[in-house]
């Protein structure tokens, strides 16, 4: 099945979908949650970024989440390329768009006007970033459905997490990025469940390329790699968060990849490296847990 033909037989749900989002979605505006009063400090002599007795895991976190929610043109180009169109497909690419362009103009005037980061370190990563149009860039719909079913339920853990580890203001910016992205999840949760009912067997094996090639959007951000293993070392996202948090409900308790039949032999093959993939994930969180208690225990005595 190509693409349009998937996309046109999926529509009545993009369409449900689609409205069922409209009816539930909240109307926010970004200034409402930055706490100007702040501001003032910023022209004190001697002020300088980063100075607050913040975690390096967090700052690194707050700077990861804020550029990858400024790579949205390219991210934007990505959805319309792959769901685009006069249709309810896209409806949803430009809805989403839409909201999608707050989180970074919320994330930006608040790190900015509490000091978090240095601007110029922030404005350097964005003209990186943007510049290089590093994206995912999924080889089918039905792909792109499954990264960024999996993908949207990592960012809403990943913003949530972060804002468990600022003060109140951060937390409720935080929370309120975290309800948009739960929203947009559920969007592409539920067309990859309709998309297993439809075809089973290009659903799975779309979902073994995602599920074991995933990687978050965030890959082109300059010194990714460093951050990451710093977002890591804070327990905002690891591998522990993702294989509990992420794979095993959605894979098992969510779609029940285990369970479906009627599968192709390429899809069973795919499934079986699936399987074969999670545990091996799950193994090695184990060990990632392990050790990170093993350090907690050492700090302490």
């Amino acid at each position: 099945m190509d693409d349009l033909a998937l996309l046109s037989e999926l529509e009545p749900e993009a369409e449900r979908l689609l409205n069922r989002h409209l009816e539930s979605a909240e109307d926010w505006y970004p200034h409402d949650y930055v706490p100007w009063d702040r501001a003032q400090r910023l022209l004190t002599d001697g002020f300088s970024y980063g100075e607050s007795e913040l975690p390096e895991g967090v700052r690194s976190a707050l700077l990861v989440n804020l550029l990858t929610e400024d790579n949205l043109p390219w991210y934007t180009r990505t959805i319309s390329r792959m769901f685009g169109g006069e249709s309810a497909w896209g409806t949803w690419a430009q809805r989403w768009t839409a909201e999608e362009g707050r989180h970074a103009i919320v994330m930006r005037d608040y790190i900015t006007v509490s000091g978090l980061v240095e601007p110029r370190e922030l404005e350097d990563g964005r003209m990186a970033q943007v510049s290089s149009a590093i994206v995912p860039e999924p080889e089918s719909a039905a792909d792109g459905m499954c990264y960024v079913a999996v993908q949207e339920l990592a960012t809403r853990i990943s913003h949530r997490n972060t804002g468990t580890m600022l003060d109140k203001t951060g937390y409720d910016v935080m929370m309120k990025l975290s309800t948009d992205e739960n929203r947009h999840h559920l969007f592409y949760r539920d067309m990859v469940t309709k998309l297993l009912e439809l075809n089973p067997s290009l659903a799975v094996e779309a979902l073994e390329r995602q599920i074991v090639n995933f990687a978050m959007p965030g890959v082109g951000i300059p010194g990714f790699a460093e951050h990451s293993k710093a977002i890591a070392q804070a327990g905002i996202y690891d591998f522990a968060i993702h294989h509990e948090k992420i794979i095993m409900p959605l894979v098992f308790r969510q779609w029940a990849i285990d369970k479906v039949e009627g599968l192709s032999a390429n899809a069973e093959k795919a499934r079986d490296n699936l399987m074969r993939h999670i545990e091996r994930v799950g193994k090695v969180a184990k060990r990632q847990a392990e050790r990170r208690a093993a350090a907690e225990a050492a700090v302490v005595a």
